[in-house]
């Protein structure tokens, strides 16, 4: 009996010594650098898998394509091609790391401008090679999703909302590989129509706002309003019960709105409307409005699929930066029993971080996603989200009896607060 005791003390102390073994090498090797260039940003990140950041570097054509009223693709690339390499040295510098240490590499290879997503895949294919690295492929939309939940203790499932300049989508996500489309915008993004807002506006002649987006300058003119209602905005798609967007609307109105304005105003090709603040206001609001109906519909028809699972929302993507947009969100979801989640701040807007991020997620769940066969990887401009289920949203016919934002907020000339439950009006 003594020598079975002693052997089963034996076999016990192996097992707690290989798991040590294994947890410090899975923690020394498991380093993996995200290379992001689906757009105008050239943005190298290297992470471990505990989601320490340990470089991050980002050059940002924003200034550049400000001047243009827009991002032009050919130079995007060109831009992308100048800097690449001198963001991924000064990542590696300052992780105080080298290439050798990698153990994976993840690069955007879909959606996002093809001429921008091909620099970043050559690339990550050139260091791979070099180094002898797999590649893990990684979906822009899911590495925004996931990427809250390196920073907070998120459980699978949760509802994402995705705000950009280039989508609008609300997914289930059920881990790392598996999302369920419920909604996407049928023409503008949200992102999207509020540069071409602003710019319609001229707020970039203002020196505050010369290199800001759109959606940061109308934010930041919206809290100076005097008189928020001033403008009426109409409320898309407010006849079809499905989780669809759409801010071609909002859009048209703000031109047509502008205008008259100005004719009344008698504004100078180069003025701006003496009323701008409480426009942006007014804009403000109604987008805001709209992605809360969207995503109440969202929230009416997920709710059975959390189960007993806490129910968690997660907002990311650029606008997810919009303190106003997020209070409205978070607001509710109180009334679901919901809590209220997005990436910290420099890290809604796209990044290497959530490139890496991403690949880790994919490498815990099935370490078959890295990737030797590098020429087989390509770039995709357009690509699907997961399983969609927009037929069957719209299929549902969920009516909703709407939550409103609190009225109190609307009327106070200071930025928004974080709101709690039980603020507000439900109709």
């Amino acid at each position: 009996m003594y020598s079975c005791s002693l052997m089963y003390l034996t076999i016990q102390m192996l097992r707690v010594l290989r798991n040590s073994v294994q947890n410090i090498t899975t923690a020394r090797h498991l380093s993996v650098l995200g290379i992001e260039t689906s757009c105008d940003d050239t943005g190298i990140a290297l992470l471990n898998q505990n989601g320490e950041v340990l470089g991050n570097v980002l050059n940002s054509q924003q200034k550049f394509h400000t001047r243009y009223g827009g991002i032009i693709p050919p130079r995007a690339q060109d831009l992308h091609r100048a800097k690449i390499a001198e963001v991924f040295e000064n990542c590696i510098a300052q992780a105080q790391m080298t290439p050798e240490q990698l153990d994976a590499i993840g690069v955007t290879t879909r959606p996002g401008l093809p001429l921008s997503l091909l620099v970043g895949l050559r690339f990550a294919k050139h260091i791979a090679r070099k180094y002898k690295k797999p590649l893990v492929p990684v979906h822009h939309m899911e590495a925004h999703a996931l990427q809250a939940r390196m920073e907070q203790n998120i459980p699978y499932p949760f509802l994402c909302l995705l705000i950009s300049g280039g989508h609008c989508q609300l997914v289930f996500v059920r881990s790392p590989s598996k999302f369920s489309l419920l909604g996407e915008t049928l023409d503008d993004a949200p992102g999207e129509a509020f540069d071409k807002i602003a710019r319609r506006l001229r707020l970039f002649l203002l020196p505050k706002y010369e290199h800001w987006n759109g959606g940061r300058a109308v934010e930041d003119a919206a809290q100076h309003a005097r008189n928020p209602s001033r403008f009426e905005f109409p409320l898309p798609l407010a006849r079809d019960r499905n989780c669809n967007f759409s801010f071609a609307g909002i859009k048209n109105n703000s031109f047509r709105n502008i205008r008259a304005v100005e004719r009344q105003e008698g504004t100078p090709p180069d003025g701006i409307i003496h009323q701008y603040h409480d426009f942006c206001a007014g804009l403000l609001a109604a987008v805001s409005r709209h992605l809360m109906n969207r995503t109440q519909r969202a929230l009416e028809y997920t709710i059975p699929w959390f189960g007993n699972a806490p129910r968690s929302l997660v907002v990311s993507g650029g606008v997810a930066n919009n303190d106003y947009i997020f209070n409205d969100l978070s607001h509710l979801a109180t009334h679901y029993d919901c809590q209220a989640y997005r990436p910290s701040k420099k890290y809604c807007s796209d990044n290497g971080v959530m490139i890496a991020w991403n690949a880790i997620e994919k490498i815990k769940e099935n370490s078959n996603c890295m990737r030797w066969d590098y020429d087989s990887l390509s770039i995709c401009g357009k690509a699907t989200l997961g399983e969609n289920l927009l037929s069957a949203v719209a299929e549902a016919n969920i009516k909703c009896k709407w939550v409103q934002a609190s009225k109190w907020r609307r009327a106070m000339n200071e930025t928004p607060q974080p709101l709690t439950a039980g603020q507000g009006i439900v109709l």
